[in-house]
């Protein structure tokens, strides 16, 4: 018998779902929805102390490897895919695995994330080290996936944290700083594409941004790295140069075009 409260699993406090009216299935959905940030707050010291150690990591050359397997992990990747756009950084420093391949990403792959080797393997494609860090997503805290790969990680020296919704729950044992948010159940039971997923993704934001900005890739408030992939981003990136520097709309374009990201562009710019 389990030696800790599967919170996952527990009955949603709504009942005869199929009855409600629209509005009424909505109305309780975000009266639920309400208690996810609540949550999160309460891992906050957590999350900063995975934060601070995965930038030191990160500064010596270290990457971040998030792995999960359904939900989490194609949570694990979107977080992951929006690092290059958002901060410039080169796509081979922060990566998503999901159990089952890229694959898996749009169609289920059956059985895949009960394969507790598997992770570990994915893993060792990209030759890590220990300045990496490898963090667990997994609602349950007990995806076989996600529990073999930080166990495999940690025994090689690798920092491991995990995010998960049941506390102490097995990968909460496995990893050295572990994420825990007790969301309580889920409005269908036990359908943790929903307040668990919530939760999942506000604390990526908040992992991935809290690192990019210690680690310089925020100048103010502004994404001074950002790829500069379409017409909206040179208009931003414009108007962030007309704002720091004081110079005409045109002028900033200009230089934009010229240096190819905001930061180049300031550092020149006040040289």
């Amino acid at each position: 018998m389990s030696k800790y409260n599967k919170i996952t699993e527990e009955p949603s406090h709504y009942d005869s779902l199929e009855h409600m009216e629209t509005h009424a299935i909505l109305e309780n959905m975000n009266a639920e929805d309400k208690k996810v940030a609540a949550a999160v707050e309460l891992t906050i010291p957590q999350i900063s102390k995975l934060v601070d150690a995965l930038a030191e990591r990160f500064d010596r050359g270290g990457r971040l490897f998030y792995i999960g397997a359904g939900t989490s992990g194609r949570l694990g990747i979107l977080d992951a895919s929006e690092i290059p756009p958002t901060f410039g950084m080169p796509h081979d420093r922060v990566i998503g695995i999901i159990a089952g391949g890229d694959s898996a990403i749009r169609k289920a792959v059956e059985g895949a994330e009960d394969d507790t080797q598997q992770a570990w393997k994915d893993l060792a494609v990209h030759q890590p080290t220990e300045n990496d860090t490898v963090i667990g997503i997994a609602a349950s805290g007990t995806t076989p996936y996600v529990l073999g790969g930080v166990s495999a990680a940690k025994n090689s020296g690798l920092l491991t944290g995990c995010i998960t919704n049941n506390p102490g729950s097995p990968l909460t044992m496995a990893v050295e700083i572990p994420i825990a948010i007790n969301v309580g159940p889920e409005f269908v039971t036990g359908s943790t594409r929903m307040k668990s997923g919530t939760s999942q993704k506000l604390v990526l934001n908040m992992i991935s941004t809290a690192l990019m900005i210690r680690i310089g890739r925020v100048k103010g408030n502004k994404m001074v790295n950002m790829q500069l992939s379409n017409k909206k981003l040179v208009d931003r990136g414009t108007r962030y140069l007309v704002e720091a520097l004081g110079i005409p709309y045109d002028e900033a374009e200009r230089l934009l075009q010229l240096h190819g990201s905001v930061k180049r562009a300031i550092d020149a710019y006040e040289k």
